[in-house]
């Protein structure tokens, strides 16, 4: 399971949060994280400015993708789905020989187009807007819960 992230986590409460659930992935599977950095941008990018970030964050994503891995890109336009359908995700692949799975966080402006085209699967938490940083953590807390689930763990109820 690898976690492609863009940026780096700053505020405390969100590494903390983050922190457990990557020890309690650990448990379950080989989990990496990956982060990348976000391209800085004035405090007021232009439209040109935010597309070409993207680009470049997109193409560094593209580069740390590993080999074989089911690519799911996290963005709002994405497919949502409950928890047990996830864990299904996550057992079909594993059982499909191509064990890998790597999940796609963008930074505070998302994924550049090509990534999600390229992805093969959109994945969304929900139609409301998180802080990119938050989701990551959501995000764990969803892939222990389907691994916890695909394991018989009481963790979900």
């Amino acid at each position: 399971m690898t976690f492609i992230c863009v940026g780096k986590m700053r505020e405390d409460h969100y590494s903390a949060a983050f922190a457990e659930y990557e020890k309690r992935l650990g448990a379950l599977c080989r989990f990496e994280l990956r982060e990348l950095p976000e391209v800085r941008l004035p405090d007021r990018p232009s439209d040109s400015e935010i597309a070409s970030a993207l680009r470049r964050e997109g193409e560094a994503i593209t580069r740390a993708i590993p080999r074989g891995a089911l690519a799911v890109a996290m963005c709002i336009e994405g497919q949502q789905m409950p928890s047990e359908a996830l864990a299904r995700l996550l057992a079909g692949t594993a059982a499909s020989g191509s064990p890998r799975v790597c999940f796609i966080v963008g930074g505070s402006y998302g994924l550049d187009a090509e990534v999600k085209r390229a992805a093969d699967l959109r994945l969304s938490m929900s139609e409301m807007t998180f802080p990119h940083h938050l989701a990551r953590v959501m995000l764990a807390e969803q892939v222990y819960r389907a691994l916890s689930i695909n394991s018989g763990l009481r963790y979900h109820k």
